[in-house]
């Protein structure tokens, strides 16, 4: 079913299918008499279907959030949008949000009209409110990459930014070859740029070092901060630059 919530956006149900599709019966031959025959040819050395095992569940999360979070959404007409809770799926490329009179229900939202997302990310213990903004990674060195979400950790002269990326490694527990993995895995493959005053990107691991060989005029003043030295998440490092850099 498609439902308009938007005049720009079309909105896809998407939980009505993850529903139906878990209530679908299991294949004929595992059930009834079929499923006695399929035992009794096995007894005898016939061919027979012989259903692999699938995976024990999955480890990891394909989301660059699991948490619902409120957000303002951007679009290429500039039309406002009232804000709504949003997850971005980062293993199949989209944007789910639950509408506010939906309860459970989450909806794809096709984004092809939007420029960027910004979410709002409450600090725990305190009433603070974190701005975290997404926007297009129209620089992006591999064409194909473009039209990614990359969250902008930090933007002065330069500009920190954080491109999510998520594999899926399979269960392996059949075969001569099997691993023993029993679970489905989705593994995180984050990659960080640090985009300089002349437009040129490059891609980096958050250390003192790389930074200071990817923007020297810092290079004195990173290795003097105390908070470089200790800073180990995304987010302390773009605090330190939030104080080297200001815009």
């Amino acid at each position: 079913m498609i439902t308009r919530l938007l005049p720009i956006a079309v909105l896809l149900l998407i939980s009505a299918a993850a529903a139906a599709q878990s209530s679908l019966p299991p294949p004929i031959e595992q059930t009834g008499a079929a499923a006695r025959d399929n035992i009794d040819a096995l007894g005898r050395g016939d061919a027979a279907v012989v259903r692999k095992p699938t995976s024990a569940g999955v480890i990891g999360t394909p989301y660059a959030d699991n948490r619902w979070l409120l957000a303002r959404i951007t679009l290429s007409t500039k039309l406002p949008l009232a804000p709504v809770p949003l997850k971005y799926d980062v293993l199949n490329q989209r944007l789910l949000m639950r509408p506010l009179d939906r309860g459970v229900d989450s909806l794809q939202l096709d984004d092809r009209a939007v420029t960027r997302f910004e979410l709002d990310d409450p600090v725990p213990g305190t009433t603070t409110i974190r701005k975290r903004v997404f926007r297009r990674f129209e620089e992006a060195l591999v064409p194909n990459q473009r039209m990614d979400y990359v969250e902008v950790l930090h933007e002065g002269r330069y500009s920190l930014l954080k491109r999510y990326v998520k594999l899926l490694r399979k269960a392996n527990n059949t075969g001569a070859y099997n691993t023993g993995q029993q679970y489905d895995q989705v593994e995180d493959k984050n990659v960080y740029y640090l985009r300089r005053p002349d437009a040129s990107l490059v891609p980096l691991k958050l250390s003192v070092k790389t930074l200071q060989a990817a923007m020297p005029e810092l290079a004195a003043a990173l290795k003097e901060s105390g908070a470089a030295q200790k800073a180990k998440t995304d987010v302390e490092w773009a605090n330190v630059l939030d104080t080297l850099d200001p815009k």
